[in-house]
């Protein structure tokens, strides 16, 4: 798990029905080791995120940004970095 704390998991807390119709945690602990669990990512930005995975070998080519970032697995966060659940 890169660079999870306290700020970003509270923020999975409160939107994790953008990916799951039930709730997969109740509390901030239970949100930080689901993240931990499914070895969440958070990335500066957009164009990270693209490489990873561009290298993961996701096809990504005719994606434009817009459709990434409503992506269900992919969360933008407040300060504008960017959390990946692949759950």
């Amino acid at each position: 798990m890169q660079n999870i704390n306290r700020e970003i998991a509270e923020f999975f807390l409160k939107n994790q029905g953008k990916l799951f119709n039930i709730s997969v945690a109740e509390t901030l602990e239970e949100a930080m080791e689901f993240l931990e669990d499914c070895m969440a990512n958070v990335f500066e930005n957009i164009e990270e995120l693209k490489e990873y995975w561009e290298d993961e070998g996701v096809d990504i080519k005719e994606m434009s940004d817009e459709e990434i970032l409503d992506s269900l697995e992919v969360f933008a966060l407040p300060d504008g970095k960017i959390l990946l659940v692949e759950a």
